[in-house]
């Protein structure tokens, strides 16, 4: 047995994602590379822990502790903590102290931990607190619009709200959306077709890179442990 995800999309504008996890006799499992940060819970042996998570530039190795139930809340890109700048954040995260099965320490508030059915009521308290904002630039690209800036301007506040330029953004998504495809059982050139990828050899080498996978393990199955949920098909 391995992890066991479940992920579910949020009808909140502040976050991308809620999933959960269950942790079966698995050591470790190969990390993704993500363009959100997020709040993560989880609970092993009695004790409780938080963490926030930043985004993650490549895939890795990540060690994953026997019998841990998770809860986690993925933020829309764009949205930052008030308190932490997103470059900190980038390919690491930090634990939170004094975490209790019911409370965590976040912005110097003491938060209630929440459940799956929680997280965006959770979120809507950071949201009015102000422990959570977002820059509405990165909202006006996400939806396809261009902001009255420049583009040093824009790729600027884009960089500072998110830790990552837009080139990797776009990178990032397209080799999870292609990881997505690839595991649903779509051939390599459909894939290469839709997400218009140069050639195969360039899917190859942008799985390499963001998923550490190859196509062939994705369509299989194979490669052990991996930190992403398939179960939902992008068409």
């Amino acid at each position: 047995m391995g992890l066991r995800f479940e992920t579910r999309a949020s009808d909140s504008p502040w976050v991308d994602t809620v999933w959960t996890c269950t942790s079966e006799r698995v050591a470790e499992m190969t990390s993704v590379a993500a363009v959100n940060w997020g709040l993560v819970f989880w609970e092993r042996g009695g004790r409780a822990y938080a963490s926030v998570s930043g985004p993650a530039t490549r895939s890795g190795t990540s060690p994953v502790p026997e019998g841990a139930t998770f809860v986690g809340i993925e933020f829309a890109v764009g949205t930052s903590l008030r308190a932490v700048p997103m470059s900190s954040l980038v390919d690491g995260g930090t634990e939170l102290s004094r975490t209790t099965r019911k409370s965590f320490w976040l912005d110097g508030v003491r938060w209630e931990t929440p459940g799956p059915d929680d997280a965006e009521a959770l979120v809507d308290r950071l949201v009015r607190a102000g422990a959570v904002v977002r820059d509405p630039f990165v909202t006006e690209i996400r939806r396809g619009r261009r902001p009255a800036a420049s583009g040093r301007t824009v790729e600027r506040r884009f960089r500072a709200a998110t830790g990552l330029t837009q080139g990797a953004v776009r990178q990032i998504e397209r080799a999870r959306t292609a990881s997505t495809l690839l595991a649903a059982g779509v051939h390599v050139a459909d894939v290469v077709s839709r997400l218009e990828y140069f050639d195969e050899p360039h899917l190859a080498h942008a799985l390499r890179r963001f998923v550490g996978r190859t196509a062939r393990q994705l369509r299989e199955g194979a490669g052990g442990a991996l930190g992403l949920s398939l179960d939902q098909p992008t068409s």
